[in-house]
């Protein structure tokens, strides 16, 4: 089957390569020429590397890149059987780029997009047949990255909903069913992650280091919330925190914080310009965390509990099954455990006290406990 993937950014030439990996003849397309250049450029690099470390033989690395043909023109996706969007995240451009699709490929081809905020149904909702539309949703980097969410919009057909998903499991690639709702599985449940360690640091409980550290060396995860935002960017993460936060009608969980936003309007976005909560310049002095472990464990279960009340929140609203939200938070984001399960563990009675004490505290909805924990606290039930 040919693929066509739209976009020749890191992701677009990321999901390409790994289409290409699979045995498929695959056609990226971007209009910037550029763009196209530097993807193919990147591409032949990272064979190459590959092919130094004895990963790849040469005769393997030359058909994957053989395999794809870099275009600047959209026509060259005819004949595709499915065609995956990785271009910017407005909803204007993408209806103009699928309705343009929708001319160029035959009926029985897929129309797919990696958005990872914007809904499928809005999406689709231009096609003359929007049932063939449908959500796939990989991590970044995609060859590295094993899980991919597939998220069929209310118009999509049930059969293309299982042939994407069979198509991408062949890829080797964890899959798990979302429903299309903001942020899916892992950009709705993992907000706590960044936004809870931002209101600590708010309150003056604790400095950036000393959170990143109480996650890291108490909790297990392999990098605390201001690392982890630092690597993805201080703008991107924020801008996502505030598309779920209007996506969910300003509801109090998702609320964006002021202190990533003066970073990310300081210029202050992380690795890739140097400064972020950390300093990344060649003569930095490393901040170092007040390793205080009752501090660190208070830290770590105030936000460990938000994280598992947002994902047994997601179970209570059909967003997916427990086997997928659990899944996803440690294929997609590498969690050291799948959160339901770590209620399991920690009783599910204790995390619901938790939240209530916050709750109490606070007196905010963003504290307010699932109705999924109460229920099973209520019949004494376990998740798993």
């Amino acid at each position: 089957m040919k693929v066509g993937v739209l976009g020749a950014g890191t992701m677009g030439a990321g999901i390409a390569q790994v289409a290409a990996q699979s045995g498929h003849r695959v056609v990226l397309v971007d209009v910037n020429k550029d763009a196209i250049e530097s993807a193919k450029e990147k591409l032949r690099k990272i064979i190459e590397r590959l092919i130094e470390k004895g990963k790849w033989t040469d005769e393997y690395g030359n058909g994957v890149y053989g395999r794809i043909k870099f275009s600047t023109e959209m026509q060259d996706f005819e004949g595709s059987g499915m065609i995956i969007e990785a271009i910017v995240e407005n909803i204007e451009v993408k209806h103009a780029v699928f309705s343009k699709l929708e001319s160029i490929v035959d009926e029985k081809c897929i129309l797919a997009s990696n958005t990872s905020s914007l809904s499928i149904a809005a999406i689709g909702s231009i096609l003359k047949n929007p049932s063939r539309v449908i959500g796939i949703h990989f991590f970044n980097p995609a060859p590295l990255m094993p899980l991919v969410e597939i998220i069929p919009a209310v118009q999509t057909s049930e059969s293309v909903t299982k042939e994407a998903r069979s198509i991408i499991d062949s890829w080797e690639k964890v899959t798990v069913l979302a429903k299309d709702t903001p942020g899916f599985i892992v950009n709705r449940v993992a907000r706590p992650f960044y936004g809870e360690a931002l209101r600590i640091y708010e309150e003056g409980i604790a400095d950036f280091a000393t959170i990143d550290w109480a996650m890291t060396a108490l909790g297990g995860f392999r990098m605390g919330p201001f690392t982890l935002m630092d690597y993805i960017g201080n703008d991107i993460n924020y801008t996502v925190t505030e598309s779920v936060f209007k996506a969910f009608y300003y509801d109090p969980r998702y609320k964006p914080s002021f202190t990533q936003k003066r970073h990310s309007e300081a210029g202050y976005l992380g690795r890739k310009s140097g400064r972020g909560y950390f300093d990344y310049s060649e003569n930095a002095v490393a901040l170092s965390p007040k390793k205080d472990e009752v501090l660190g464990k208070q830290i770590l279960n105030r936000i460990l509990v938000m994280l598992i009340n947002e994902a047994a929140d997601a179970l209570f609203l059909n967003v997916a099954t427990k086997e997928d939200i659990d899944l996803a938070m440690t294929k997609g984001v590498n969690y050291p455990k799948g959160l339901l399960k770590w209620a399991d563990e920690l009783g599910i009675d204790n995390v619901l006290n938790e939240l209530n004490k916050l709750f109490e505290e606070y007196g905010e909805d963003r504290y307010r406990p699932s109705p999924m924990l109460k229920r099973m606290v209520r019949e004494d039930r376990k998740f798993f």
